[in-house]
């Protein structure tokens, strides 16, 4: 019976985490007149604005992260200046801060009526518009560059730190200059870090909504909302949706395909501190351009958005809503707290079953769950209730569609399929410190089975479970797209209420629930600047 078992639970678990993908595909076998006119329509109008929009977006996004995140990786790796440890883990700083918060920070301040633009105008006698209006798409790219440059950072760095000292060594002990190391040395070594690092702010790019709904840009995530809640057409949305996962999939692809380039042979028994290979010391006029390099990313992505997000937060501290606050918070640590517990033990289960053991099914289910944090919020959304739609068709009076709009299980249900993989991550990285010859000799002294996982597992993966579940917990934090579908009746979430008064233009209420998704996502920053500190 136990034999059978732990098969049936893989292939329930792997059912879960693919269905709604599987179903966007499915929605391509049903044939509906007026859905094929709606997308025939789109396809004549304003799809190839989608396409245009989405790609230029991404275009850009990833020129600006690969430039602001390999400087910065270059700088505090290959060089010395002052405030050098610093800047090694401000430069994280952004990781806290949803994209959409810092759209909402700069609109409020660089807007007509923002307190730059007034100033201005007051101090010189202008008239008119001072700056350029930032809700476009070049605000969208300035707001991702600056959002999202530390996944390229931390690649780049980590890749520079583990493999360039010595061959920097080998090319200064051939007489090469500085300029000729870094250029031909330094930089082809950390190619494919940039690659696997713009690959996945390009991810977050296409995933977000709350950007490109305020900013009015017509990408391909507001093209589905539009579809889905303005058209009435869920299986248009789910059609435009399966075009949106195709450019994850090649994004997804190419991130893997990096990450293979990124595994060169490090050389072991010897420290990369050595005299020669330490890094450049760097003094005068080139200290304050490396200091200038490292300090205007964190000013930009972190610093005046929250600068930007207090103004309004302690001008209207008198009128801010505290009771209403109380209750969004706890909506939202509810169903965070309850998607990190579900999510760390699948991700438990999937960790142990691959170590126990590591069958095709199993390491399929994992490659699935893996998947998941890839899959955008809105692609999800419309994955899981289309499905209900169709049941409903079939059988009017079931409670399908209660059950999953108007509960917490449609959204749990999806925070799961996106973060699950969060969490196997981490997972995955603690098994990876223990030692096969431990399971050896627990069996040997005839601890088997779940004997195993709990006696000696967990004592020693009790850290990487704590970690997967802060991460997975912030994450859903900061969820908006999924969250703001499928949320269950009058359980606003921080993010959704930060969206809805952003959108109202009450910047000034939406500073309070922004700025508290903000601290809570300094932890994971936190906890990550700590693990590069212990390096």
């Amino acid at each position: 019976m136990l034999r059978w078992l732990a098969p049936a639970l893989l292939l329930l678990l792997a059912v879960m985490l693919t269905l709604p993908v599987l179903t966007l595909g499915a929605s391509w076998l049903q044939f509906d007149a007026a859905a094929r006119d709606v997308l025939s329509q789109m396809a004549q109008t304003v799809l190839p604005e989608y396409v245009f929009t989405t790609v230029w977006l991404c275009v850009a996004v990833a020129v600006g992260v690969a430039a602001v995140g390999m400087a910065t990786a270059s700088a505090v790796t290959l060089f010395d200046f002052p405030g050098r440890r610093l800047f090694e883990w401000a430069l994280l700083l952004p990781l806290a801060m949803p994209a959409y918060v810092v759209a909402y920070a700069y609109t409020d301040f660089l807007q007509f009526s923002g307190p730059l633009q007034v100033w201005l105008r007051d101090a010189f006698g202008l008239s008119g518009r001072v700056f350029p209006e930032i809700r476009n798409t070049p605000g969208a790219v300035w707001v991702f560059t600056f959002s999202l440059y530390p996944y390229v950072y931390l690649l780049a760095r980590t890749a520079l730190a583990e493999r360039a000292a010595q061959l920097m060594e080998a090319a200064r002990l051939l007489g090469a200059p500085l300029s000729r190391r870094i250029r031909e040395v330094a930089l082809p070594l950390a190619r494919p870090a940039v690659a696997a690092g713009v690959a996945l702010a390009l991810m977050e790019t296409l995933a977000d909504f709350g950007v490109a709904s305020y900013f009015g840009i017509q990408t391909f995530t507001a093209g589905i909302y539009k579809a889905w809640l303005s058209m009435d057409m869920p299986l248009a949305a789910a059609q435009l949706a399966t075009m949106l996962l195709a450019l994850v999939a090649l994004l997804l692809w190419l991130e893997h395909r990096a990450q293979r380039r990124m595994r060169f042979a490090t050389l072991r028994g010897q420290r990369a501190g050595s005299a020669e290979a330490q890094p450049v010391r760097l003094r005068g006029g080139r200290a304050a351009w490396a200091v200038l390099v490292c300090a205007l990313p964190i000013a930009f992505g972190f610093l005046l958005p929250v600068l930007f997000m207090l103004r309004p937060l302690i001008g209207g501290w008198d009128d801010l809503p505290w009771s209403s606050f109380v209750q969004w918070s706890r909506n939202s640590v509810w169903l965070a707290g309850l998607s990190a517990a579900l999510a760390t033990a699948i991700a438990l289960a999937l960790a142990f079953a691959l170590r126990a053991r590591p069958g095709a099914l199993t390491r399929g289910v994992v490659q699935l769950a893996s998947l998941g944090y890839a899959v955008p919020g809105a692609v999800i959304v419309v994955g899981i209730l289309l499905p209900v739609g169709w049941v409903q068709t079939v059988q009017p009076d079931t409670r399908v569609g209660y059950l999953i709009t108007a509960t917490a299980l449609g959204i749990v249900w999806a925070y799961l399929v996106r973060f699950t993989a969060v969490a196997l991550q981490s997972m995955q990285s603690g098994y990876a410190r223990i030692p096969a010859s431990l399971d050896d000799s627990a069996r040997m002294l005839g601890t088997t089975g779940l004997g195993l996982a709990f006696r000696v597992h967990w004592p020693l993966l009790r850290r990487s479970t704590a970690a997967a579940a802060l991460l997975v917990f912030v994450d859903v934090m900061k969820e908006l797209p999924a969250t703001l579908v499928l949320r269950p009746f009058n359980s606003d979430t921080l993010a959704v209420v930060t969206y809805q008064l952003a959108r109202d233009e009450r910047l000034g209420e939406a500073a309070l629930p922004a700025l508290t998704l903000v601290l809570v996502g300094l932890l994971p920053v936190i906890l990550l600047s700590r693990t590069l500190r212990a390096r």
